[in-house]
């Protein structure tokens, strides 16, 4: 049985029964604490775990997943691989053990015919957790396994939580007995080799609380709503149904190690160290091509490294099995044609999937060999020197340099008998990042030299600030730079970097975004300032244009913020520590400040949490700082020790640095913070507070967003009048939108199924006129023509399959050869659909044969079964001559 015939089975099996399909997620995790989805439970984790309440009470999905942490052993194990599908049937409060055991049972020991998968009874093993009772009962009294074939094991393998406090529950898990010539006998306690898991049940009924590993933690009760959560391995029952040692001889890793033996003549079986190579070939490349697919692109972090690092292994092995052309292109073609079975859409994404890993080995190669030159000759010097260890320059140039993933060096070093200075290549990577990080800094600068703005510092000291109690006032320019150069002058339409003495200006820091407005000199001159910054501590730099005269250092200015833009920021600034103090009230000490952006009108605040916030406790905290703002509290700064702020519990704002002194900020008896920021004076000023919404930023770090005044105030009018006119269309009250929405939804969807029907209805009104305007062909009956342009490709596909049939009953007997061949534009591509019967293909007409030459005509590419395949193109002009090829080959076939 296929594996894409495995996939159908198990959504067809649980649909009928009631389930929802929930096609597969990507790839790409949205879950900030991972990078790649690793199980087929995690797309239903907000469910589980309470964050929102499932739209289904059964659900059934085939759930594609990547793991990489034993990469290292893919291909010298038949066990390990990175990417592998988890089939899996979910209750949310529905069935429970009973029925998740009933249904498990029916799909593995029901007769193929019938849809299951026909495995013997007598060799399936079942483990239950030690302390239930209830299911191993279950499999004894209801399903009628005998008790010599249960076994009862600890929480270590029978016991699933998520690793944090919450869901758990006891599992049970059903083995397939592989027989004698897979090791001893005694049952999956005893040899889980011989003894296969294939299908693990989860029982979520408990509760647990917080605790190390796997066993020490405490169960703190049940649950009110029980769930099930199960997972069966595609990959390993492929491997038992399809008779096979291991899940690189199934089906869609086999042919992608063939590939593999046919470019580099290296046969499957010749040897183990080939025998790794070509497995690691076949799971990487098809790991990677998955990941394309799902919109990951190689890189240097995250997990377009996983991606960079998966590829490169694979052509890595590809050069030491012998290939010596690149050889990504016609791996990736097996891949699409085996996985598209189960995956349509990456046909359809194909090109870019071709481009991305193309562009990757291509880049690779460069430097593979010039990276390989560099670590042979570092090898050779090690031991000459009669070292053991590569030092961590080395591994650095080549990971710097030539893009070499450091895991490949270390693969490359082991083969030669030396290890790696890892501790070396970490220190001077973390030097690279910080001098990154610098270099971040002084675009911030305009790439000036610091020393300039030091001159200034030691001539004229530090600046004043005055903008917590003035925003204008007397100042003198003590300095002034020009393109980064200190200069004594500048003129009209010079961009200038000016330094005053004092200033009311607020220079960008603690969240808070650079005041803007005018500076205007004594000598009649004006300075446009559009962003002020402190490259050094203490020393305000006013970024801006000369717009009238000119400027010189020594003359007397006035400076003068934007007023406005001031006040929409202390009321964003203000309202960002209310939101602060309002989620610590709602969510704990640990959602605590990440970072913040206060600008006029709005505010964005990161904070730590490990889970998205419920939109309920949003909106109490929404509730909680317009309450505040009601009460009019007063808004006061002081200025004090470090001892004394923490004695009066006030808060640290995220990447501020203290001296001895500090400024505590603190709202009435809400909020007390350490910030150097501008804000209100009263609560009553900030006027309203709407928050737009949280989202994740990163592992462990959320974002809210929100409006703050009169842009609240316009938010707010906005969805008002959306509203407004949403009830004037749907003649209801405000309150009734929801329903009647809902309901006007639900007839549009009657209604395109409607139209779905009559589409289809007149499609397959066009079989009469086709079988009619058969041709015969060397005694084939030939069916061969293009339809309407638009034809979806199902459609066209019912079309090919009715004719076929017509054909056959018009014959009077199905010994006649048919083919039918139908070709359609849809969306500027040609596609074909052929179809052959039973005599045509004893002649040797196969389907998949035809659409090949069919679709190669059309500029792509296709395949299938024999009895019906499938291609599609890139030029839909040569649709005439992709027919008339498909009738030369019926004419030259045999008869």
């Amino acid at each position: 049985m296929e594996s894409a015939e495995i996939r159908r089975r198990w959504l067809r099996f649980f649909e009928e029964r009631g389930h929802t399909v929930v096609p597969s997620a990507s790839l790409i995790a949205d879950d900030p604490t991972l990078l790649l989805v690793p199980a087929g439970m995690v797309p239903f984790k907000p469910y589980f775990l309470g964050e929102v309440k499932p739209p289904f009470d059964r659900a059934v999905s085939v759930q594609k997943c990547v793991r990489t942490p034993d990469i290292e052993e893919v291909g010298k194990t038949t066990r390990h691989g990175t990417f592998f599908q988890m089939c899996g049937n979910f209750s949310f409060g529905d069935y429970f053990k009973e029925g998740a055991i009933k249904y498990a049972w029916e799909l593995l020991t029901g007769s193929q015919e019938e849809g299951g998968y026909g495995l013997d009874p007598e060799r399936l093993w079942i483990t239950v957790y030690e302390q239930d009772d209830e299911a191993e009962r279950i499999w004894r009294e209801v399903i009628g396994v005998p008790s010599t074939r249960i076994q009862r094991l600890g929480m270590g393998p029978n016991y699933w939580s998520m690793g944090v406090p919450g869901p758990c529950g006891p599992c049970s898990e059903i083995n397939y007995d592989r027989g004698p010539e897979f090791g001893e006998e005694g049952g999956p306690a005893v040899n889980d080799e011989r003894y296969v898991e294939i299908w693990n049940l989860v029982f979520m009924q408990y509760e647990r609380g917080p605790g190390e590993g796997k066993e020490n933690f405490p169960i703190l009760g049940e649950l009110p709503s029980k769930n099930i959560d199960t997972g069966l391995g595609l990959e390993r029952l492929a491997m038992i149904l399809q008779g096979v040692r291991n899940m690189y001889e199934t089906d869609t890793l086999r042919v992608v190690m063939d590939k593999a033996t046919e470019l580099t003549g290296v046969a499957y079986g010749a040897a183990q160290t080939s025998d790794v190579s070509l497995r690691v070939v076949a799971d990487h490349m098809r790991t990677s091509v998955m990941l394309i697919g799902d919109g990951v692109t190689p890189g240097n972090e995250g997990r377009g490294y996983v991606l960079r690092r998966i590829m490169r292994r694979a052509i890595r092995n590809m050069r030491i099995l012998g290939a010596t052309e690149p050889v990504v292109g016609e791996l990736v073609d097996v891949v699409l044609k085996t996985m598209s079975q189960q995956y349509p859409e990456l046909l359809t994404d194909r090109k870019r999937i071709e481009t991305v890993a193309l562009a990757e080995e291509s880049a690779f190669l460069k430097t593979l060999k010039a990276g390989t030159n560099i670590l042979d000759t570092a090898v050779t010097d090690t031991k000459a020197a009669g070292g053991s260890v590569l030092p961590g320059d080395k591994v650095f140039l080549l990971h710097d340099t030539w893009g070499f993933p450091v895991d490949l060096t270390l693969e490359m070093a082991a083969e030669q008998g030396l290890s790696v200075d890892e501790e070396g290549f970490r220190r001077l990577m973390k030097e690279q990042r910080e001098r990154a990080k610098a270099d971040a800094k002084a675009k911030k600068t305009g790439h000036a030299d610091l020393s300039a703005y030091r001159e200034v510092a030691d001539s004229s000291g530090l600046t004043e600030f005055t903008g917590y109690l003035h925003t204008e006032g007397e100042s003198t320019v003590v300095g002034l730079l020009v393109d980064g150069v200190s200069s004594p002058a500048a003129t009209e339409g010079d961009e200038v970097e000016v330094v005053l003495d004092r200033t009311p200006f607020y220079a960008e820091g603690g969240g808070q975004l650079a005041d803007t407005g005018r500076i205007k000199l004594d000598t009649g001159a004006v300075v446009e300032v559009r962003d002020v910054q402190q490259p050094v501590p203490g020393v305000s730099v006013h970024k801006g244009v000369v717009q009238v005269g000119e400027v010189t250092v020594g003359a007397g200015a006035h400076a003068r913020i934007d007023i406005k833009r001031r006040r929409a920021i202390a009321r964003a600034h203000s309202a960002t520590h209310l939101t602060h103090q309002a989620l610590r009230d709602a969510l704990g000490p640990t959602a605590a400040q990440a970072g913040s952006e206060n600008s006029p009108g709005r505010f964005r605040f990161d904070f730590g949490s490990p889970t998205a916030v419920p939109g309920a406790v949003l909106t109490d905290v929404e509730q909680k700082i317009n309450e505040v703002l009601s009460r009019e509290l007063d808004v006061t700064a002081e200025v004090m020790s470090m001892d004394d702020a923490k004695k009066q519990g006030a808060i640290a704002e995220f990447g501020e640095k203290y001296g001895d002194r500090v400024r505590v900020v603190t709202i009435g008896d809400f909020s007390k913070e350490l910030c150097g920021g501008t804000h209100v004076h009263n609560t009553a000023q900030l006027g309203l507070v709407k928050l737009l919404g949280e989202s994740s930023i990163g592992s462990g770090v959320r974002r809210v967003e929100a409006l703050v005044g009169v842009d609240a105030y316009n938010f707010l009018a906005r969805e008002h009048t959306v509203v407004a006119q949403l009830t004037d269309l749907v003649k209801g009250r405000p309150e009734e939108l929801p329903e009647k929405i809902s309901g006007m939804l639900s007839k549009l969807k009657e209604a395109e199924k409607e139209i779905e029907r009559f589409r289809a209805e007149k499609v397959l009104q066009a079989a009469a006129g086709l079988v009619q305007g058969a041709k015969d062909v060397r005694g084939v009956a030939l069916v061969a023509a293009k339809v309407p342009d638009g034809t979806s490709a199902d459609d066209l596909r019912k079309l090919v399959l009715d004719v076929r049939g017509r054909l056959d009953q018009l014959s009077g007997a199905v010994d006649r050869p048919a083919v039918v061949a139908l070709f359609t534009v849809a969306n500027s591509r040609p596609l074909t659909v052929i179809a052959t019967n039973e005599a045509a293909r004893e002649r040797g007409l196969k389907a998949g044969d035809l659409v090949r030459t069919a679709a190669k005509t059309l500029g792509g590419g296709g395949g299938g079964k024999p009895d019906v395949a499938q291609g599609g193109g890139q030029n839909p002009g040569a649709v005439g001559e992709a027919i008339e090829a498909v009738e030369r080959l019926v004419a030259e076939s045999d008869r």
